[in-house]
């Protein structure tokens, strides 16, 4: 449980710079329910097993355990697949949590054969998304 706080937190933190340019974070729930949140005045607190999401609307709590993932957005949907967000076939810049540079990749298959399980920030041209290898 501590190190998928940690995981959370890390990247949280490697992509708030980004945050400025999306207005939107977007929630969605292990049974695929999503909640759109803007990020105006946001904070998030992690409390025991639930995660506060405060915003000039309101506060919103998760159960941690319920949430399959979270990501920011321009208008509020989500993007079900990489490939939606990035070009399968371009090279990429792969990028630790922490903002390490672990270099570039052919294409997005090169990049999940190569680098082990764990999360990644994927750049293409002016795309970022962040990854989970499993």
């Amino acid at each position: 449980m501590k190190r998928s706080l940690f995981i959370w937190a890390a990247a949280l933190c490697a992509i708030t710079a980004q945050a400025a340019d999306y207005p939107y974070l977007v929630f969605t729930s292990t049974g695929g329910t999503t909640t759109k949140l803007s990020v105006s005045d946001m904070t998030l607190v992690v409390s025991g097993s639930s995660l506060q999401v405060t915003n000039t609307d309101g506060t919103t709590s998760f159960t941690l355990t319920d949430l399959a993932s979270m990501q920011f957005s321009q208008d509020g949907s989500v993007a079900t697949a990489i490939e939606n967000v990035l070009d399968a076939d371009m090279p990429v810049s792969v990028f630790s949590l922490n903002g390490a540079s672990l270099g570039t990749f052919g294409n997005l298959n090169e990049t999940a054969r190569t680098l082990p399980a764990g999360a990644y920030v994927i750049k293409q041209g002016n795309n970022t998304q962040t990854i989970v290898l499993k």
